[in-house]
């Protein structure tokens, strides 16, 4: 009972405008989308289908399917039908569907279908990873894009072989969920913080009373909810919509070494260091000259190769880092010196291994 008096209390409360929402920082543990897959045949096509010389399977499931309709064909006969290709078909169970609802399906072509354009989806089974039957797609494909030949070209637009029915599978089995039984819900942050975690308990222990709320770890904070069902939608509702302000993140330096992008956070901090860093290039400029022999002479006329190298080396100064230096003074140096992002890279490399970077470095 205490738990009803306190969700009609909640409804008066209004979000602080700061901080932000705990529905955008985690995600009920049980509450999640699952995969459905499944293999069917897609007929209808313009003469764009599976090359079934090359594709045998398309030829089994055809063969296949004219059975289970009465049609018994001889294993010698060889069926050339180019209006017909093997797809696999995908989907997402999202959570707390019910039988009789509908959800959207991505056909994509298994064999050397050149278009999937103009092709309708045949009655396709679409099974969880358990094996069992969740849903059941058919229907008439949308494809974007488009191919045409003509005297040996050929153009191509978007993926022809790749399409989708929206609302094409008809939901026959939905997943149970621990929502609609427990009287406890995970909530699990997106990013591991035990700060944010903390925070959070506290929010919704001083909003929805004493104990109610619990950490587990670092990504996990276990509430205690209302049994009745709806009872349990409105207090999550309430829940979600409290607003904290989150845990900062660790000191990283992010680093992408084949783009050369840098990215520092805001904690970074440096320790006393001295840092020079030139640049030095080598240019070489090929310039042939061509020798030519006197007139009524025997010699031939030849071309002599002939190259200049060039070698400059910038003067860049060298800059100081003191101690606790931030980002915007890390920032500061690096541009009064003129280093480009590559330059940028090694500079952190190099601090890092010097024991002067207090950060992270990750390189991807």
């Amino acid at each position: 009972m205490r738990l009803f008096f306190v969700l009609t209390s909640l409804c008066a409360v209004t979000p602080s405008v700061h901080g932000e929402r705990i529905k955008d920082l985690v995600s009920i543990a049980g509450v999640r989308t699952n995969q459905l897959v499944g293999y069917g045949l897609v007929v209808g096509l313009d003469q764009s289908g599976d090359q079934t010389s090359q594709v045998p399977f398309t030829t089994q499931s055809l063969k296949s399917f004219l059975k289970n309709f009465g049609v018994n064909l001889s294993s010698r006969t060889n069926l050339q039908t180019k209006n017909v290709a093997a797809v696999v078909v995908h989907a997402t169970l999202p959570p707390f569907v019910r039988p009789g609802q509908t959800i959207d399906v991505t056909v994509s072509s298994m064999g050397n279908a050149k278009s999937l354009r103009g092709g309708s989806l045949l009655m396709t089974p679409l099974k969880g990873v358990d094996g069992r039957v969740y849903a059941v797609a058919q229907g008439d494909l949308i494809v974007s894009g488009f191919g045409a030949e003509a005297d040996g070209s050929s153009i191509t637009v978007n993926v022809p072989s790749a399409g989708r029915i929206p609302n094409g599978a008809i939901v026959e089995r939905g997943v149970p969920s621990p929502f609609t039984y427990s009287d406890r819900l995970v909530l699990q942050l997106h990013d591991v913080d035990f700060t944010t975690a903390k925070r959070m308990t506290d929010t919704i222990n001083a909003v929805v009373g004493p104990g109610q709320a619990q950490a587990i770890d670092g990504s996990s904070v276990e509430v205690i909810t209302p049994v009745d069902p709806a009872r349990r939608v409105e207090f999550v509702s309430v829940v979600e919509n409290l607003t904290i302000e989150p845990g900062e993140s660790p000191a990283k330096v992010i680093i992408n070494a084949r783009t050369g992008t840098v990215v520092i956070g805001q904690h970074v901090r440096v320790m006393p260091a001295a840092v020079s860093h030139g640049n030095l290039t080598v240019t070489i400029t090929s310039d042939p000259i061509v020798s030519q022999p006197r007139p009524f002479s025997a010699g031939e006329t030849v071309v002599v190769p002939r190259s200049d190298i060039e070698i400059s080396e910038e003067g860049n100064r060298m800059f100081l880092f003191r101690p606790g230096v931030t980002l915007d003074e890390i920032v500061r140096a690096v541009n009064e010196v003129g280093a480009a992002p590559g330059d940028l890279v090694a500079i952190m490399e190099a601090l890092k291994e010097a024991g002067a970077l207090r950060a992270r470095l990750v390189v991807m």
